[in-house]
Parts: C-alpha cells; sequence; structure tokens
C-alpha cells in the first residue's frame, strides 16, 4: 500500500514538474529571422494562421515532419512550420523583423546532453577517422536496427539508439572495425568558462541537479527580473545557463516550482597567465559601466578610503578575489564586479558599505556625438555602432559570430570600415549591422533621422525617468530605466523603455 502512494505522489509530482514546462524549450530562437524555402521545397510549408506561439511550438514538438517554424506577427499572426532546419540546401535565412525562427534544439545542437540518445546532429565519422555505414544497409555489418520516422537513423549519422554510456556511434564502412564512438562533446564541455562565466554563451540548458532551465523569455513558474529585452548585452537566450547578475558561476531558474534556481555544471577553461590582459582594460579612465576598469584609485568620490577586497572588514561580502579572479579586485582599488553603473567599493567606514568612485573620468572615445542620417540611410557615414537596443556591432570585415553577406567585398562601395552602422542594401528602415549576440544576426542602429525627414523605425523624442518596484517570491526588485518616447509607422504613439537600466537592486 505504501508503494502504491509512494509510485501516486511522484506522478503527481512529476505532472506538477512537466506541467510547468513550455513546449518553447524543445526550440532555439533567432529573432528578427526567418527560414525560406528553396521555390520546389514551398508545398512543404504547412501554414497554421492564428495560434499563440506556445500553440505553435506544441503542434511542431508533436509533429514527426516538423523541425522548425517561423511565426510571423505582420500582417497577421502566422505559424509555419517546417521541416528542416538552416542546412543550406532546403531553405535559406533571411532577415524579416516581423519573424522569429524556432529550430528543434536537437537538430541543431553540436554536442549531447546526458548520453545523446536525442543527438539528431550530421556528424557521419567516428573518433578514429572512420566513415559510418548507412542505417538502412546490411554492409559490411549486418545489424539489427531498422529505420523509422521516431528513431531518428537518418543516412549515416552518428546515433544512440540503444542508450550506449559511450554516447552516440555507429557502425563502420570499415570490415575489420564494426562499430565505434563518434566522439561527440558534451554540452557541458563543448563551451568552457573563464572567471565567473558572464560570457558564457554555450548551450547547457539543465541545472547541476539535472533539472531543466526555464526559458529567460518567460514567467512561469517563476517569476524575475531578467527578461532578455531589459539585458540585451547578457545573451538571455532561450532557457540556455547564463550569469546576468555576476554570481560565481552560470545559473539559470528551473522548470520545478520548488527550485527557483540552480548553478550549472559547466567546465572552467584551462588558466591564461596573468601576464595576458584583455586589450580593453583601461588604467586612467572608463568605458561603458567601468567593468574593465583597472586603475589605481582606491578612494570614493567623497574621499573615504576603499575597504580592501580581500577583508571581510568592516563589511562581509561575497566578492572574494578567488572567486572572481578575472575582476581584477587587488588591494583596495575601485571595480565593477557586478555590472553597477560604474567603479564602486566597500568603505572602510562601518556605517557605509558602498559608495561609488565617480571621480575617475570617462574615457574619450567612449562618448559619442550626436548623429542623424538622411532618407533612408544609405549614404549614412558616421560613427555610431550599437544597435537600437545597446548591442555592440561586429565588424563587418569577420565572419563571428555571424558569416555575413553582406562585407566590404560584395559592397566595396558602401563604406563597411570598423563596426560602423551601414545601409549597404538600402534598407527602408535605415542603417544596420550585424551584432555582437550570437543569437541576434542583425539589428537596426540607435541612430535618428536627421530633423525634418519622415521617421522609419524610431525616433527619439523626450526622455524621462521610471521606476518599477516588484514583489515577487517575498523579494522586493527596484529597477530605474531611462525611458525615451518612440514612434511607430504602424503603431499609435506609445511610451516604451528602450533597455537603458540606470539602476537594480534586490531587497
Amino acid at each position: 500500500m505504501k508503494l502504491i502512494i509512494s509510485c501516486v505522489l511522484l506522478a503527481f509530482w512529476r505532472g506538477l514538474v512537466s506541467g510547468s514546462r513550455s513546449p518553447l524549450n524543445d526550440f532555439q530562437r533567432s529573432e528578427g529571422r526567418e527560414l525560406v524555402p528553396t521555390s520546389w521545397n514551398s508545398a512543404r510549408v504547412l501554414m497554421l494562421p492564428g495560434l499563440t506561439l506556445e500553440d505553435c511550438a506544441r503542434r511542431c514538438s508533436h509533429t514527426l515532419d516538423c523541425r522548425a517554424f517561423n511565426y510571423e506577427t505582420r500582417r497577421s499572426i502566422t505559424c509555419k512550420q517546417l521541416p528542416w532546419v538552416e542546412d543550406g540546401s532546403n531553405a535559406e535565412v533571411k532577415r524579416n523583423v516581423n519573424c522569429d525562427l524556432y529550430e528543434k534544439k536537437v537538430y541543431v545542437r553540436k554536442c549531447i546532453v546526458g548520453k545523446g540518445e536525442d543527438y539528431r546532429g550530421k556528424v557521419f565519422t567516428t573518433k578514429n577517422g572512420h566513415t559510418c555505414q548507412q542505417w538502412w544497409s546490411k554492409f559490411p555489418h549486418d545489424h539489427r536496427w531498422t529505420p523509422t520516422a521516431t528513431n531518428g537513423l537518418e543516412l549515416n549519422y552518428c546515433r544512440n539508439p540503444d542508450r550506449d554510456r559511450i554516447g552516440p556511434w555507429c557502425y563502420t564502412n570499415d570490415p575489420e572495425r564494426r562499430y565505434e564512438s563518434c566522439n561527440i562533446p558534451h554540452c557541458k564541455d563543448e563551451v568552457c568558462i573563464t572567471c565567473n562565466g558572464e560570457d558564457y554563451r554555450g548551450q547547457v540548458d539543465h541545472t547541476v541537479s539535472g533539472r531543466e532551465c526555464q526559458r529567460w523569455d518567460q514567467q512561469y513558474p517563476q517569476q524575475h527580473i531578467y527578461q532578455p529585452e531589459k539585458y540585451p548585452d547578457k545573451s538571455l537566450d532561450d532557457n540556455y545557463c547564463r550569469n546576468p547578475d555576476s554570481s560565481p558561476v552560470p545559473w539559470c531558474y528551473t522548470t520545478d516550482p520548488d527550485m527557483e534556481r540552480e548553478s550549472c555544471q559547466i567546465s572552467k577553461c584551462p588558466a591564461v597567465p596573468k601576464r595576458h590582459l584583455r586589450s580593453s582594460y583601461t588604467t586612467n579612465c572608463f568605458r561603458g559601466r567601468g567593468e574593465d576598469y583597472r586603475g589605481k584609485v582606491n578612494e570614493t568620490t567623497g574621499g573615504i578610503a576603499c575597504q580592501r577586497w580581500d577583508s571581510q572588514y568592516p563589511h562581509e561580502h561575497p566578492f572574494y578575489p578567488n572567486t572572481y579572479e578575472c575582476k581584477g579586485l587587488e588591494e583596495n582599488y575601485c571595480r565593477n564586479p557586478d555590472g553597477s553603473e560604474a567603479p564602486w567599493c566597500f568603505t572602510s567606514v562601518p556605517e557605509m558599505r558602498t559608495a561609488l568612485c565617480l571621480h575617475i573620468k570617462r574615457c574619450a572615445d567612449d562618448i559619442e556625438a550626436e548623429d542623424c542620417y538622411h532618407e533612408n540611410g544609405k549614404n549614412y557615414r558616421g560613427v555610431v555602432r550599437k544597435t537600437r537596443k545597446g548591442v555592440t556591432c561586429q565588424k563587418w570585415s569577420v565572419n563571428m559570430p555571424h558569416k555575413t553577406k553582406i562585407n566590404p567585398g560584395t559592397h566595396p562601395e558602401g563604406n563597411l570600415t570598423e563596426n560602423y552602422c551601414r545601409n549597404p542594401d538600402g534598407d527602408q528602415h535605415g542603417p544596420w549591422c550585424y551584432t555582437t549576440d550570437p543569437k541576434t544576426e542583425f539589428d537596426y542602429c540607435a541612430i535618428k533621422q536627421c530633423a525634418g525627414e519622415k521617421v522609419s523605425i524610431i525616433e527619439p523624442a523626450g526622455e524621462f525617468l521610471m521606476e518599477y518596484a516588484t514583489i515577487m517570491n517575498n523579494k522586493c526588485f527596484l529597477e530605474v530605466y531611462l525611458c525615451t518616447q518612440l514612434y511607430s509607422l504602424t503603431e499609435d504613439t506609445f511610451w516604451t523603455c528602450v533597455g537603458t537600466l540606470q539602476y537594480s537592486s534586490v531587497h
């Protein structure tokens, strides 16, 4: 009887957890992109108008022939289910500000989770270089496996149909070697972390205890302040582990209602010699929020001496130098280990815990002059290099993180220098750039049209401060934003905040 009750309770608990799970967790989102099929493949696209985003994802998850979907929001909401992901042969990815592309993770992931039984990648050689035998073939090795619509045994790709502990494997074309492992890396090892992992952009989506991560763009089962649109520089993609708050390691909110958040297990990178300093470090001034400031100012704006970072007196704190080894927490110098608005320090006065070091000057090249563009901005030659969401532009001449289709070679007349915003293809919405955010291929730039010209996407028309105070899980979240009034061609006038978070705190 006790065993029956235990089983019922376990099933009930699993039902609660799975009920908190979004079907979008199975997909990788690419904002502002759509997968356009070649003309002879267009008949294989299934059009489903009027579905919500989650319903579209749920339908795709339960359809064997669906591997991705485009979700269009203009002119009407349309879910377009596709039988492929981006591979260059059946369809091409194009920019579309009114559409987001969602691809099933198992088909785009280049690493494995657990034993890799759901791996659906396209590796077809073993760890020692043997080419894999086709799964439908019984030569040179006879076997019991038969490809079906559900087991993923396609062509000669590495798979793990028997849940072997070695991970994905295959039969080989070598008569002397029956089968061999393909040595596909685990996601926790594919991308390593340095320091506390604030710049981690890998694809681990489970915590150290095996709980699945909640998507950053959703508020259930956990409510939180880290919405991707508010923190565009933190790369809060899908439900991957990230570190937006300068914690000791990357973490995520979980889909378990009883566990709000948990750390993730990700491999550490080999130690880098301290003499190899980043070129972005500054010593006499600071850029942005001063996270790369490495100068020797050691007192606050009011002249109060700073407390040493390796000391817990007079103020106890979590910023141990050996935990935050990349933050330059030396002596008692002003630093910014948590992404505050400027360099700061704990003070040597017991009655004053922290204070900013605002007397450190800002670097001259960090202050951009006001700029504007004429008509559609095709002749814009200014030096703005950030998108409207504050993300730094990718250089036109490089192919990381995005492979550029438009570059100095294809458009020599476009003046595609450095990473300045340009409009080489005459986009009607104005200057744009490829971004340094791996999940956002391109975006339009933070440039307004010159006075007297028609507004395209956005035009600033005044600023104001707005405070948001939210109580969630018995915690008070305070955020202060610098907001701008924006206008749209397709909407009425509206007020919105464009990501310029001035201050945030949790009490």
